[in-house]
């Protein structure tokens, strides 16, 4: 005879679940996260607002076809409250918040799909403002902004900046200058070995602005016409995308997805710096960024490398000025070695560094202010926003 869960133990299950969730939240120290589901156009999304004392949640969305529903949720809780630290180490006025829509970037992609998920965003009023990430495109914003006007990221011709990862590679270009300074001395990249992780937009604009300085690239990519094209355009070298992690070099730079520093690549690396793109590279901050101390790796936090995204659209909700963009992400190199200099003083690991300065912001402006609800003091497209969302 076989047992059959009864209906007690199913709630018991769930209530486990629940609780496990909550706790997830609590110890992250989120605000809020929203299950968006709606069947007729396979919607599966989930919005995660972490942090918002320093105003409204600003994020971007990002469409992956997560192993399940649990890996959906630890992406966008982690992505979320790094948005929120890295809004705050950047000086913006920005809290933290991020949102992913399960599905196939290549065949899931349609009209319906991205409005319906633009009624879930509108549906917050504003306490989360959403933006273009992994999987998605200029087109799909669009689609999202015909519901809600909480989009940055859109095309110029709608008032946007376009594509941020220019900017975004920007910032991780003049991070890794940072980090080489500290390292080498140095912030010249000319003759250093750069082993380069992807080769999507803000990979590939990293490696023109290292390419030109001298630098010695080695591409990979999980798509190899894309790694062996950019190879050929900066003179570098195609590899393997198993091999990246072992390779001598100077500095790995991961411009993909996050986790790519764990258990199972600590021994590979063979580099003086790491310093890339992607989102949560360590894959348990921790133990894995406490690893990299004591192997003499220096690390440059993601989040205060890849700013760049986040100052770009920043500057459109207050009207969107390119120069200005890119002066303020050319900060990045001082935020990164005051980050890195701090980390030294006190003889932690660098991502606690930037943790604690991104947390010392946040605490003294919320000393000023509590959860963000007010409307006043907005100007600029963010303002419009508001105004059309409450005439």
């Amino acid at each position: 005879m076989i047992d059959t869960p009864s209906a007690e133990t199913e709630v018991t299950k769930q209530a486990d679940t629940e609780l496990s969730i909550f706790n997830a939240l609590q110890n992250m120290g989120h605000e809020q996260v929203v299950i968006c589901s709606n069947p007729d156009t396979n919607l599966k999304a989930i919005i995660a607002i972490h942090n918002t004392t320093l105003g409204p949640a600003l994020g971007g969305t990002r469409m992956w076809m997560y192993n399940n529903e649990q890996e959906a949720l630890r992406d966008v809780l982690r992505l979320s409250r790094g948005m929120t630290y890295k809004a705050a180490i950047s000086g913006l006025n920005l809290g933290g918040g991020k949102a992913v829509i399960i599905g196939d970037p290549h065949i899931d992609k349609n009209e319906a799909l991205f409005r319906s998920f633009g009624r879930f965003v509108d549906s917050l009023g504003g306490r989360y403002i959403t933006a273009e990430d992994v999987g998605m495109s200029v087109q799909d914003m669009e689609w999202i902004y015909s519901e809600t006007k909480f989009v940055t990221g859109i095309p110029e011709t709608l008032g946007g900046s376009g594509n941020p990862s220019p900017v975004t590679a920007f910032g991780v270009y003049m991070g890794a200058k940072a980090a080489a300074k500290k390292a080498y001395g140095s912030d010249s990249l000319a003759g250093k070995k750069i082993a380069l992780q992807g080769a999507g937009n803000v990979a590939s604009t990293f490696a023109d602005y290292a390419a030109k300085e001298g630098a010695k690239l080695y591409v990979t990519d999980i798509y190899t016409e894309k790694a062996q094209a950019l190879a050929d355009k900066v003179g570098g070298t195609l590899v393997d995308p198993t091999e990246i992690y072992g390779l001598d070099v100077d500095i790995f730079t991961p411009c993909a997805l996050g986790g790519v520093v764990n258990d199972n690549t600590m021994d590979q690396f063979k580099c003086d710096i790491i310093a890339g793109g992607a989102n949560n590279i360590l894959d348990d901050e921790d133990l894995h960024g406490q690893m990299l101390l004591g192997k003499g790796i220096l690390y440059a936090p993601d989040y205060v490398i890849n700013a760049g995204g986040i100052i770009n659209i920043s500057s459109e909700l207050e009207g969107y000025n390119r120069q200005q963009a890119m002066n303020q992400t050319e900060r990045i190199y001082d935020t990164t070695l005051n980050v890195l200099n701090y980390s030294e003083e006190h003889g932690i690991p660098t991502h606690k560094a930037s943790n604690e300065l991104a947390e010392k912001r946040i605490a003294e402006v919320s000393k000023l202010k509590s959860m963000y609800t007010s409307q006043s003091k907005i100007s600029g497209r963010l303002g419009e926003m508001y105004r059309l969302d409450n005439r």
